[in-house]
């Protein structure tokens, strides 16, 4: 006789009965009398378990006491019609080999506390529970996503740096590299001497990919980068990471317009893509955790985003009569307050914000007419905030350059990108979409700390 291959659980599901099967994964739970005992079964294929029914007499009674919660097994049996609501079909077991004893007095998923905090200190664990299997897997469809996207675009996959020396935010917010032996460091002239260290200069975790990206957009024309990114900001909020996965297409020939056009184009695929394929997960969110997320989903589809500059931005926002934490004026960065009363309350849509004073954003934003705004956007979405933020791009080596030297910026680290408005200058635009921003948006989370499977975050680098 052929070995019986295993199916997974979601197949099984949708699987006609009648037929012998071979299941294998780890219990949720174990239920019923010395007769019979059902047995949740899942193996993280699909938020959904199959019961096992398993009749006593058939096994072990020391098996039987050692299958409890989180232990994983194999069974073999027959798929039949459920006797029972909420599934079509179960397996009579006939054969259960036990893998893995779990012992129900340590298994910290056995605990009372199933909050998210409290997962939170167990995120070696959390990835067995339903609300984290339903997030991995979303997150795992929406990076194939991405790069369906953008492959059927032609757009090419750069890989950008991790170590780097170029803080393309300018924030300064930035985690050190160096095997210098920290206990006696080389210093010359009152000075650390990068010289002895690995790479001979002082080199950091990268912020962003955007500054090499231009360089591949100005060679193949339009490319993308997928990775992660880091800040060390000394930040406790629920929108804050300190290691964080950004996307960063960067277009050659595209001017601002193209730019906003391909943004939403982008995010609407992602939410179309997730309705599409991940379902099952966004119920179970959507029945848990947030009852409007299907819905948001949808809405974001059938309309179009309102584009509104920053100056207009502030006078809806001065004169709304709302009190906002941080005070709102005309050179302001804006908050994410800010951002949700004008997407949430006032249009009631997406929202895409253009135009900003040259002063609260990037050096390589390009400038306006009036000396005063450059050509950047970002996409704001409800209970998020900014989703998205991009920018044409200053192509002009001059106002490069200028703008360098007005924000005293330091032009040794620089030459290699100001090169691209040397030799064969074009203009060009992109944007950054952070991957646990989107993430956020499509599960109904929360904390951004629940939408990564390993948060780092201050004071946090465990597992």
């Amino acid at each position: 006789m052929d070995k019986l291959t295993r199916t997974k659980v979601k197949e099984l599901l949708r699987t006609e009965p009648g037929v012998t099967v071979l299941a294998k994964g780890w219990v949720r739970s174990k239920r019923g009398n010395k007769q019979v005992k059902f047995i949740s079964l899942n193996d993280g294929s699909t938020v959904n378990s199959i019961q096992v029914v398993a009749d006593t007499s058939l096994f072990d009674e020391e098996l039987i006491k050692k299958i409890s919660t989180g232990a994983s097994i194999g069974v073999t049996g027959e798929l039949v019609p459920s006797i029972g609501s909420g599934q079509a079909v179960e397996i009579q077991a006939k054969e259960i080999v036990l893998y893995g004893e779990c012992d129900p007095v340590r298994y910290p998923l056995q605990k009372k506390d199933t909050s998210l905090e409290y997962l939170r200190t167990v995120a070696h664990m959390r990835p067995r529970t339903n609300t984290f299997g339903a997030v991995l897997r979303i997150r795992h469809a929406m990076a194939f996503a991405i790069h369906k996207f953008f492959n059927d675009k032609g757009f090419v996959y750069l890989n950008t740096p991790i170590i780097t020396e170029s803080d393309a935010e300018g924030a300064g917010d930035m985690f050190q590299v160096t095997t210098m032996n920290l206990a006696s460091v080389p210093v010359h002239d009152g000075k650390v001497d990068y010289g002895k260290d690995f790479f001979g200069k002082k080199t950091s975790l990268t912020v962003s990919g955007q500054l090499e990206g231009e360089l591949g957009a100005t060679a193949v024309g339009e490319i993308y980068t997928f990775g992660p990114t880091f800040r060390a900001e000394n930040s406790n909020t629920p929108r804050h990471l300190a290691e964080f996965w950004m996307i960063e297409p960067e277009m050659a020939f595209y001017d601002i317009e193209d730019d906003m056009v391909l943004a939403e184009e982008f995010v609407k695929y992602l939410v179309q893509y997730a309705l599409d394929n991940c379902m099952d997960d966004l119920k179970f969110l959507n029945d848990k955790y947030d009852d409007g997320l299907i819905e948001r989903l949808r809405s974001v589809l059938g309309t179009e985003f309102r584009r509104v500059t920053y100056t207009e931005g502030i006078d809806i926002l001065e004169k709304s009569g709302e009190h906002f934490e941080f005070p709102v004026h005309w050179g302001s960065d804006l908050q994410s307050e800010h951002e949700r009363y004008l997407v949430e309350k006032y249009f009631r849509k997406p929202v895409i914000l253009t135009d900003f004073p040259k002063d609260i954003k990037a050096f390589y934003m390009k400038q306006n007419d009036d000396g005063k705004t450059v050509r950047g956007m970002d996409v704001l979405f409800p209970k998020i905030g900014e989703i998205i933020g991009g920018s044409e791009r200053e192509a002009s080596l001059e106002k490069l350059e200028a703008r360098i030297a007005e924000l005293g910026m330091s032009r040794k680290n620089l030459e290699w990108y100001i090169d691209t408005r040397r030799f064969g200058t074009v203009p060009h635009s992109g944007f950054g979409l952070g991957f646990e921003r989107l993430l956020l948006f499509v599960t109904g989370m929360s904390n951004i700390r629940d939408v990564i499977p390993f948060p780092r975050t201050p004071k946090n680098a465990e597992f």
